[in-house]
């Protein structure tokens, strides 16, 4: 009787399933490394005697672009733990694929910085380039996504136990909508006014964030609770 994931698994060592733990903590440790990278753009405010206020006033759409974008942060990295869920081994091919989603992350602080600089010291031209730059990154983010959930459906044999097909492709739902959406808020901000742009995005991350655990679960979440 044969068993485990080496059993259906394509030829050549590259290929064969390799513990998820060493990626998810690579992951994790660059999600970490981001997260803190976006506090450095905060600065303290220049002043003079008995301005102080004035000027962290003048500072709160920086801190804005702080909040966004650590929240944004936040809820990949739990989207990314809910995906390696879904997984019980990993290949060369799906760790690529992991650096491609790692990397759209690692790229979130700059359109961050720039769309700071914009909300305190640019007009209105300039908020609209930098809402469009952050609705980029966001749409191209997603395609890394939606390859990982495509390659998950093609080897059934990387699926954790009581991951069906179904609900695997139910998830690509989400990517694609990212990609459309996020592109979308991008075109407002750039057409129609970029404050409404931006706050596309930010619904988009709400979005994401509630479906974190994805779009349909609920046989996978009725298995758990049995066990």
């Amino acid at each position: 009787m044969s068993a485990g994931p080496e059993e259906v698994q394509p030829k050549g060592p590259a290929h064969q399933p390799a513990d998820v733990g060493r990626l998810a903590a690579f992951s994790d440790g660059v999600f970490a490394i981001v997260i803190t990278l976006l506090v450095l753009e905060l600065r303290v405010p220049e002043y003079h005697q008995g301005e102080l206020l004035a000027s962290l006033g003048k500072e709160a759409p920086s801190l804005l672009a702080f909040v966004v974008s650590f929240i944004y942060i936040g809820v990949l990295w739990l989207n990314h733990h809910a995906l390696l869920r879904l997984v019980r081994g990993t290949t060369l091919a799906l760790s690529w694929i992991n650096l491609a989603i790692l990397f759209g992350a690692v790229i979130i602080p700059f359109p961050t910085a720039v769309l700071a600089s914009a909300l305190v010291d640019g007009d209105t031209d300039d908020l609209r380039v930098a809402v469009v730059m952050y609705a980029l990154a966001a749409a191209l983010m997603s395609a890394p996504w939606l390859a990982f959930f495509a390659y998950l459906h093609r080897h059934p044999t990387l699926r954790a136990e009581n991951v069906g097909p179904d609900q695997v492709r139910a998830q690509e739902a989400r990517p694609i909508t990212g990609l459309v959406l996020y592109g979308l808020a991008g075109l407002v901000g750039w057409v129609v006014s970029p404050l409404l742009g931006l706050l596309g995005i930010i619904v988009m991350i709400i979005y994401h964030g509630v479906t974190s655990e994805g779009l349909r679960t609920g046989p996978l979440q009725w298995v758990r609770r049995r066990g």
